[in-house]
Parts: C-alpha cells; sequence; structure tokens
C-alpha cells in the first residue's frame, strides 16, 4: 500500500447506496434541478439545502416517483401543516400524481404532515422525503427522535430545506444521523472542538476544516442561486426587499423603585417579553392603521393578546392560532394561499415554513422575539423566486425594545456571512459532486494572438 492509498483510507466519507443504473429524469426540470435529482437518486440518502423558491417540491417528487419506481414500494414525503396540498398542486402541473392521505394508503406517492406521522409504518415504505428538514434542528425533539428510529432501515431517504441555520451545527450533525452518514455526536467529536461551558458553542478544529465540506459535500448539496454549482441563474431574479421599522412611544412615569425619570431600554429575556406586553395596545393600534384594504397582508405576531386585538381591529382578518383543530389550520392556510382570505394573523412558528405565497408582497412583525430562524422564514413566504413585486416587511417594536430588534440584526448580518461562507466552501466540491466536474474559473483569459517563432515550427532557414 503506497502513502496514497493510505490517506485515502483513513478520509471520512459516506459510499453512495442509491440506483446504479441510467437514471432518465423529465425534461421539464431545470438543468440544476436535474442534476441535483439525479444525484440524490444516485446517493440513496442525502440532503438537498437548496434557497426557497429553486424547486425543491418538484425535486422531491420526481425523486419520490423514481424511487417508488426502484423499489416498488411507496414512498412517503412528511410536510409541514397544508404544505402538503402544495406539494400535489406542484405534482398535478408535471403530471406526478401524490396523494394527501391521513393515514396508510395504496398510492405510489403518499404525502401527509408531520402531525399525522405516528399513524405511519415508516419502515414500510422504499423512501421517505422530508419537505422542511429543519424540523431535526432539536437534538431532543420528538420528530427528530423518531424519524431517525423508525427510518434507520428504509433505503431512500431524502432531507429538504432551505440552507440550514450557519451557525447550528447540531442541525448539520442531526441530517447527518437521519440519512445514515454519522451520528451527531460523532460529527461533532470528529471534526468540532468545544469552546468553553457552552454546549452550543463547537468550532471546527482547524486541521479538519477541510476534510469536514469534503464530508458535507458527499453526502449534501448546498445553493442558494443556481450559479453557485455553476448554473444560469436567468429566471431566478428576487425583486427588492425593504424592511420598515417602525417604533412606537410607550407611557412611562418616574419610578421611586428604579429611581429612573425615564424608560430604559430592555436588555434581559424577562424585561424584553414585559415590554411587549406593556405596548400591546400601541403597536396593534399603528399595524391595524397601517394594514392595506386592497391587497393581501399577513401580520406576524407572538403573544396572543396582540392576534385577538389585531383580528378585531382590522375587518375581515383571520387568526390562525394554536388552539385551532390541525383540520381547521389547514384550511385557513389553503384559503389565503388561493386568495379566499386577504389579511391574515398568526405565528411564523404555525405558519412561518413551506407556504408559497408569491401572490403575497406585504406583510408585517406586530413584535419580535429573539429569533432570526423564524423571522427569516417568515419573509420568506413572499420573498422568494417567482415573486414579481417588491417585497415589504413591516418591524413593528416599542421604544423599550432595541435590543431585540439589534439582535435580530446582528443575527441576521452573521447568518448572511455564515452562510455565504458555507456555499462558498462547498461549491466546488458539490460541483464536482453533481455535474461531475468543478466549476470553470478561467483566471488566463488571452486576448492578443500568438505568432509561434519560425525555429519552432522548422521554417526558419
Amino acid at each position: 500500500m503506497n502513502y496514497n492509498e493510505f490517506l485515502l483510507q483513513k478520509s471520512i466519507s459516506d459510499p453512495p447506496t442509491g440506483i446504479t443504473r441510467r437514471i432518465e429524469l423529465p425534461e421539464y426540470l431545470k438543468p440544476h434541478q436535474h442534476d441535483i435529482t439525479a444525484w440524490a437518486l444516485r446517493r440513496g440518502r442525502s440532503a438537498i439545502f437548496a434557497g426557497t423558491g429553486l424547486g425543491k417540491t418538484l425535486m422531491e417528487l420526481v425523486w419520490a416517483k423514481e424511487v417508488a419506481q426502484e423499489t416498488r414500494r411507496p414512498v412517503l414525503i412528511l410536510a409541514p401543516l397544508a404544505v402538503s396540498h402544495q406539494h400535489v398542486r406542484e405534482g398535478n402541473k408535471f403530471g406526478i400524481s401524490a396523494t394527501v392521505v391521513a393515514a396508510p394508503s395504496s398510492e405510489t406517492i403518499d404525502i401527509t404532515n408531520y402531525q399525522k406521522v405516528d399513524r405511519f409504518d415508516l419502515s414500510a415504505f422504499g423512501g421517505i422525503a422530508l419537505d422542511e428538514s429543519s424540523i431535526l434542528k432539536n437534538t431532543d425533539g420528538k420528530y427528530r427522535n423518531q424519524l431517525i428510529a423508525e427510518c434507520a432501515s428504509v433505503p431512500f431517504r431524502l432531507a429538504a430545506t432551505a440552507t440550514p441555520a450557519p451557525n447550528d451545527f447540531m442541525e448539520l450533525g442531526n441530517h447527518a444521523e437521519f440519512l445514515g452518514v454519522m451520528s451527531y455526536t460523532d460529527m461533532l467529536s470528529t471534526f468540532f472542538t468545544h469552546d468553553g461551558g457552552d454546549t452550543q458553542k463547537w468550532r471546527l478544529k482547524g486541521h479538519a476544516e477541510s476534510e469536514f465540506w469534503k464530508w458535507m459535500a458527499s453526502w449534501a448539496v448546498m445553493l442558494r442561486m443556481p450559479s453557485d454549482l455553476g448554473y444560469d441563474n436567468t429566471g431566478y431574479d428576487l425583486p427588492p426587499l425593504r424592511y420598515h421599522q417602525h417604533t412606537v412611544s410607550v407611557d412611562y412615569a418616574p419610578s421611586m423603585e428604579t429611581g429612573l425619570l425615564f424608560p430604559m431600554e430592555a436588555r434581559t429575556m424577562q424585561e424584553r417579553i414585559a415590554a411587549r406586553r406593556d405596548s400591546v395596545e400601541e403597536r396593534v393600534e399603528l399595524a391595524a392603521s397601517m394594514t392595506p384594504a386592497d391587497r393581501p397582508f399577513v401580520w406576524w405576531c407572538n403573544l396572543n393578546s396582540e392576534a385577538e386585538a389585531l383580528t378585531k381591529a382590522i375587518p375581515g382578518a383571520v387568526n390562525l392560532h394554536g388552539g385551532l383543530k390541525d383540520a381547521e389550520k389547514e384550511r385557513i392556510l389553503i384559503d389565503f394561499s388561493e386568495g379566499k382570505i386577504e389579511k391574515l394573523i398568526t405565528k411564523a412558528s404555525l405558519a412561518g415554513f413551506g407556504m408559497n405565497w408569491q401572490h403575497c408582497a406585504d406583510t408585517g412583525f406586530v413584535g419580535l422575539n429573539d429569533s432570526y430562524e423564524q423571522l427569516y422564514q417568515a419573509v420568506r413566504r413572499f420573498w422568494r423566486f417567482g415573486q414579481t413585486k417588491p417585497v415589504n416587511a413591516h418591524i413593528i417594536a416599542s421604544e423599550m425594545e432595541g435590543a431585540t430588534v439589534a439582535n435580530i440584526r446582528r443575527k441576521d448580518h452573521d447568518a448572511e456571512r455564515m452562510a455565504a461562507a458555507m456555499v462558498m466552501h462547498m461549491a466546488d466540491l458539490s460541483s464536482q459532486e453533481v455535474r461531475g466536474m468543478v466549476r470553470d474559473r478561467p483566471d488566463y483569459d488571452p486576448q492578443l494572438p500568438m505568432t509561434v517563432p519560425a525555429w519552432l515550427t522548422g521554417e526558419a532557414a
């Protein structure tokens, strides 16, 4: 054994276990969708981390159809509430038959929501696809543990979501564990070192960084634009996204307890929650006055009191809240998608994932919490490929909530920077895996003709 063979044995990768025959995929797939789907089928167990609007739904459906044909067993797609009906509509456009079910059926492609997963024997399926697979994020989450355990024997597994939280390596580890690549604890011990007492603070070992990205690219593909993998971006232009911040003042009387003449910015979590509760009336009043009467609008709330007050203040508004039965929540989401409801009031935790709402270009947050992911996902329901209008996102906060707004802005900046870094690290590696080639990066561009010397051509006297 030579040294290169020794190093190859030491490298960490997950071998493909999927379809080995030549795969003929439909022509309606865009080039990046075609190649990524073919790669996922060859891999067998893979993750697609693709930005919103790049066609994850269609890729999932084509993948499911091919897996069902290969395994001669049905395939199950798990999706957030109401998103399953979007899959059916998307499938109908391309002649792919998929059925929303509440229990096992005799269909080739079953689609259900995560809340009904207990009704299915997951090991009976030839393939399982997780739509909005960020549901795996929490290491002690119910769905995460159940899906990992019950899908262990399923030969084909697909996890699809937008670019995962770039500073949350636990989420990447949970995806790897669901796919049977490596447990998240093994991933951390192999590639990371622990910083101090905070269990969330892990950083890549210096010597392991390149190997980590190679390992990631062996089972996951990540892109925010087709050009990240060397494809043409034509048709993938996003309209402007405009954030509008509105600050409401609050009544404040000098306090003998604090000795303060003026209100102080809320800093701690308890102070920020108290500041939100104390300013509900002012924020709701401003939100209601800003709501347009002539077009769709979604207000995102954090507190039940915000949602209830907004519903009363806005004519025709519908409140999608946690107390509703799943069937009613699903009906409201579908009705808004189809234009039967124009003013929707809800929480990002209920409706902020998976929905395609390009028909609406105006939204607002009547209050903020410290979750950047919820803000990002909520805005992306509207600001996604296929949106034709500029998107306006309004943020209403009290003058005492400056720390919350600043924290969200910092997380937004950090997430954008780190996501760009992740794509950059994986671009060439993923391109090589998916397309079988490295992206062209010409740095030599000759413009002048070259004259070959006569002594080289043999023409010299």
